[in-house]
C-alpha cells in the first residue's frame, strides 16, 4: 500500500522563510525547538540539512497544528 507522505513534496529552509516570511535563523530555531517537523538530511558540513513536508507548511499557513 502506498504511503500518502511519498507523495508530499519536501521544501527548504529557504522556501519555508521566504514563505512566512520570516528569516531562515528563525525556520531553524523553530525545527530544533521541536515547533516545527523536519526531516533532517545526513550531512558532512557543520550546517544540518532540513527538508520540511509541504503538509506540515500548509498547516501552519491555515493555522492548524501539523499532523
Amino acid at each position: 500500500m502506498p504511503n500518502p507522505e511519498d507523495d508530499d513534496p519536501l521544501l527548504t529552509v529557504e522556501e519555508v522563510a521566504r514563505t512566512l516570511r520570516v528569516d531562515q535563523t528563525t525556520v531553524r530555531r523553530w525545527i530544533k525547538s521541536g515547533a516545527l517537523e523536519a526531516i533532517e538530511l545526513p550531512h558532512r558540513n557543520k550546517r544540518r540539512q532540513y527538508r520540511i513536508r509541504s503538509s506540515t507548511l500548509t498547516a501552519i499557513v491555515n493555522g492548524r497544528k501539523p499532523e
